[in-house]
């Protein structure tokens, strides 16, 4: 995972900036693995927007935090690198900010989300969520960050352990979603169905394996 972490996209490039001017410039931060200006085939000239990777995370963090770049007299537009997989993120896109921490436990409290967080980036403020009558937490929290890099960071880091609790992430659009879908009662059951036919299909196989 720490590979997604690594690869950055670097747009509105010089016309006339080379793989190696882009690779000059940014190398400064650490060594890069990789470095490419896409090229339009039919034209034999440069999009104006390339990729970079960097060796570790902290490399591409320490680009990351130059900004503003300027490249052959041009500011260049420099952020997370999207995987094809991630493409689809309607949340990655919108640029979201805030992510929803579910399976947190009692002993948790809202400074340890902001103190683990602030890893992957600047952290506006955290909370978790207590029943408003009884005061007690729920299990959930959310995190507030900066920029949305920093989001996508933490939620493509998908494993995550603070004080000995383990759980993973998701942007608070996707969140929502899924809530809306348990709060409507007959996909909910229709879920629950689903999830019960699995595990019993799961169960049956190994009985088969004996």
């Amino acid at each position: 995972m720490s590979a997604k972490l690594c690869k950055l996209f670097v747009g509105g490039l010089n016309v006339e900036t080379t793989e190696d001017g882009l690779r000059a410039h940014f190398e400064q931060f650490g060594a890069l693995s990789d470095c490419v200006v896409v090229q339009n085939q039919t034209l034999g000239r440069s999009r104006c927007f390339g990729f970079i990777t960097y060796s570790a995370p902290e490399e591409a963090d320490a680009a990351m935090a130059a900004k503003p770049h300027v490249v052959d007299g041009k500011t260049v537009e420099l952020k997370m690198a999207i995987a094809r997989e991630d493409a689809n993120n309607p949340d990655i896109v919108a640029n979201v900010k805030k992510i929803f921490v579910g399976g947190v436990k009692d002993h948790i409290e809202a400074e340890n989300l902001t103190e683990y967080f602030c890893q992957f980036g600047a952290v506006e403020k955290a909370e978790i969520i207590s029943d408003k009558q009884t005061g007690r937490k729920r299990g959930f929290g959310f995190v507030f960050f900066e920029d949305n890099d920093s989001a996508t960071k933490a939620v493509l880091t998908k494993y995550h352990t603070i004080n000995g609790n383990k759980f993973t992430p998701m942007f608070y659009c996707a969140f929502i979603k899924v809530f809306n879908v348990w709060k409507n009662p007959s996909l909910a059951v229709l879920l629950q169905v689903l999830w019960v036919t699995f595990f019993l299909s799961l169960f049956f196989l190994s009985l088969s394996r004996w």
